[in-house]
């Protein structure tokens, strides 16, 4: 989801069948939370969940908001336990939401987003911890007008929050790191700002965005510091945005979202593979626009999955799900 400002508040309420995806695909690893649009779950009309993580069959988390970005607003923590769905006390402060969730067991997980969002200028970043007993709010840095879009955890002291920064017009991308005892907030490059990051080790991490240019932000974690990775971008006419990415080792990465010639709707579905040298991008079978692709999960080099809707951007939207078999995207 692109909670940024500088690139493009897209807030469309899509029906994404992601719970059964996330839960039957998870890998043994601690999963990467896959960011979803709905679940089917939601209290009001203007809700909307935004992320998923799941660790096993009967444990998965998805996080949102109710009242979405109103006056009302406030965020949204939902659990799936084997059985069904139930909603979960969230000691968030109003005006909040919830835009990403990773975990890496049943006592450990953590929720990201941001906290005053109504106000661009000073609104904060947003961290949540879930203990096994309850969900806790934490200390989390960043400037006014700060927002976290995405997380991903490795151990219960290891894990990575992302999202932007921004002064006016103009965002930074933003980069929080958790030691095991607090949330710190590290260098990272380009303008624009991120929607999602993936970490395969403590020394090995992507997170993907756009940048205010309109083009592909793509940095990665060597262990020490961010360095911003050369990756595709449409032609001059389009504005790409890439919302997620999944890793399962340093030689196999995916990154998804979509372009667009106006930044106000679904475009053309984008696909890059990190193959370990270099960002390529990869033909999407739903080529020819009116796609957007929001989530994407992965559990070797030859399965992954990417999900999505298509649609005029105006109209109603059917949703969209891709599978890797190793060669080709169907």
């Amino acid at each position: 989801m692109h909670a940024y400002i500088a690139g493009s508040v897209r807030l469309l309420a899509v029906p994404l069948l992601l719970a059964g995806v996330a839960a039957g695909i998870a890998p043994a690893a601690p999963a990467v939370a896959a960011p979803a649009e709905s679940i089917g779950t939601p209290t009001f009309v203007h809700d909307q969940l935004n992320g998923v993580a799941a660790t096993s069959a009967s444990n998965v988390w998805a996080v949102g908001c109710t009242h979405c970005f109103t006056s009302k607003g406030m965020a949204l923590v939902e659990h799936w336990n084997g059985t069904g769905w139930q909603q979960v006390a969230s000691p968030a402060p109003a005006d909040s939401v919830l835009s990403g969730v990773a975990a890496t067991s049943a006592s450990s997980a953590w929720a990201v987003g941001c906290s005053n969002c109504n106000n661009f200028s000073t609104r904060k970043t947003l961290i949540l911890r879930w203990n096994g007993t309850g969900w806790k709010q934490v200390p989390s840095p960043g400037p006014a007008g700060s927002d976290l879009s995405g997380v991903a955890a490795t151990s219960a002291s290891s894990a990575w929050a992302v999202g932007s920064s921004t002064a006016g017009t103009s965002s930074k991308s933003l980069a929080l790191r958790w030691n095991g005892t607090a949330w710190k907030q590290v260098p990272s490059p380009g303008s624009g700002g991120l929607s999602g990051v993936a970490a395969v080790s403590a020394s090995s991490a992507w997170a993907v965005g756009s940048t205010n240019r309109g083009r592909t932000l793509v940095v990665g974690w060597n262990g020490t510091a961010w360095a911003r990775v050369a990756s595709p971008s449409p032609g001059a006419h389009f504005i790409p945005l890439l919302d997620a990415v999944a890793a399962t080792s340093a030689r196999n990465a995916w990154a998804v979202g979509d372009s667009t010639n106006c930044g106000c709707g679904p475009g053309e579905p984008l696909i890059l593979h990190w193959n370990g040298t270099a960002w390529k991008q990869v033909p999407s079978p739903t080529s020819g626009g009116g796609t957007d692709l929001r989530g994407v999960a992965a559990t070797s080099a030859s399965n992954a999955w990417a999900v999505g809707y298509s649609g005029s951007g105006i109209g109603p939207t059917k949703t969209v799900i891709l599978r890797w078999n190793g060669k080709t995207w169907s």
